[in-house]
């Protein structure tokens, strides 16, 4: 065995120990950075490891690590108990956007787990009538869309009684696990190793459950087909709405002479066809409901300009300036994919709108990186890693941004994003000069 191999297998071992160590609590900074460093001493040592092994190391060491997902209940994220809810509500015959959780209406389908007697534990929502749960925000409806929510009711219908948070986490283990065997099987295992040993994976898509990994999963999957890419993106957005971004991507280069009417129609009328076939049965059962949380969650977050987002672009100009900049620039990224994206690398436009989205926003929720981790392993544009280790900050440090970090952070990404593309363009130009 090669020693690139062996301290490769080594930088794994040690990088298993701290994922352990993320998923035994709350979010700990420390731990975090020191997992992401490791992330990346990992990857810069596979770059040498021989091809006989290579595919063996990333798909083992991969699912070693979305294992330890599976070892404890939801450490820093209450998103799944809404999950487990949405489902149950579905399976008595009601539509998740009809009632919130804290509805008196759906009293007969509380339990012990959701609904605790003890409510001095901590992660715990009060409910106007008296009494707690595990569900976050109980009085709203909920805010996934319709492919999510048939997902939340295939793992309530597979689940023993009793199972609680664990179905849902050995579906996330799932996802996880085929999105890094479609990606060895579409770009090779040592892009895949960006995904497979990218600590938001164990911790997010795995412990966490989030149901975000279902929309990448299904990404993938359509930037690998051709016929079928329309559907599965269209199914992409209806299991997570971020990955509407990607739609710019498989777009790519439609503008460059004219309008390709046929091309976008090819992808784009599959795709809204899917989106709507989806919402059809529950706007049926529940009308304009079906829009459920969303616009208040956009205030909640505030994306009006004000709190933590737009974080980069407020270090160059007043605060009340960059909802506008974010909104000019995304569009102008998006334009230039249409018009000078590469259509025989659809996940490359992907990318830069999904990346640039992101970067321009600035979240405060880690997981909702995971897609672009596995875009930048299609594309193996390592350059734009930083980006969900800026969400990771944002989110280890929360909503007050202790310590500051989370701008810095979310700063150093675009920049080395910057230097990535100058740096390949300067390699383009010197091949062809």
């Amino acid at each position: 065995m090669s020693r690139h191999t062996l301290l490769a297998g080594a930088t794994l071992i040690a990088l298993a120990a701290v994922v352990i160590q993320m998923v035994a609590g709350p979010p700990v900074l420390g731990w975090y950075l020191l997992a992401w460093a490791l992330f990346a001493a990992a990857l810069w040592l596979v770059r040498r490891v021989p091809e006989r092994r290579l595919t063996a190391l990333v798909v083992t060491g991969g699912i070693a690590l979305a294992t330890i997902g599976l070892a404890t209940p939801p450490s820093s994220s209450t998103d799944s108990f809404r999950y487990a809810w949405d489902g149950r509500v579905q399976a008595a015959g009601i539509s998740p956007y009809d009632h919130p959780p804290a509805d008196p209406a759906l009293r007969g389908l509380r339990d012990d787990w959701l609904f605790p007697a003890d409510c001095g534990a901590k992660d715990l929502w009060p409910l106007p009538d008296g009494g707690c749960t595990r569900i976050n925000r109980p009085t709203v409806p909920t805010i996934y869309p319709p492919v999510a929510q048939g997902y939340f009711l295939l793992v309530h219908w597979l689940s023993p009684d009793g199972s609680r948070h664990k179905p849902l986490q050995l579906g996330g283990w799932a996802l996880a696990v085929l999105t890094s065997l479609a990606l060895c099987r579409l770009v090779g295992a040592r892009r895949a190793a960006y995904w497979a040993w990218c600590p938001a994976v164990p911790v997010e898509a795995v412990n966490n459950a989030h149901v975000d990994v279902l929309g990448v999963l299904l990404v993938v999957l359509a930037f690998g087909a051709v016929r079928a890419r329309g559907p599965l993106l269209g199914a992409a957005v209806a299991a997570k709405l971020l990955p509407a971004a990607t739609l710019p991507g498989a777009l790519s280069g439609v503008l460059a002479n004219g309008v390709d009417w046929r091309r976008a129609a090819r992808i784009a009328v599959p795709a809204a066809l899917v989106v709507a076939l989806s919402y059809l049965p529950y706007v049926l059962l529940s009308g304009t409901a079906v829009a459920g949380y969303l616009p208040g969650y956009l205030e909640e977050e505030r994306y009006d300009g004000s709190g933590n987002r737009y974080a980069v672009l407020r270090l160059l100009m007043p605060d009340s300036w960059a909802p506008y900049a974010a909104i000019l620039l995304l569009g102008l990224v998006v334009l230039a994919v249409l018009r000078r994206g590469d259509a025989e690398r659809p996940w490359q436009g992907a990318l830069l709108v999904s990346g640039s989205l992101l970067l321009l926003f600035t979240p405060g929720y880690s997981w909702y990186a995971l897609l672009v981790v596995a875009l930048a392993a299609m594309d193996g544009r390592w350059e734009w890693l930083g980006v969900p280790l800026a969400g990771a900050v944002a989110y280890a440090t929360g909503p007050a941004n202790v310590h500051g970090l989370a701008s810095p952070f979310y700063a150093a990404a675009a920049l080395a994003v910057l230097i990535g593309w100058a740096v390949r363009r300067h390699r383009l130009a010197e091949i062809h000069s």
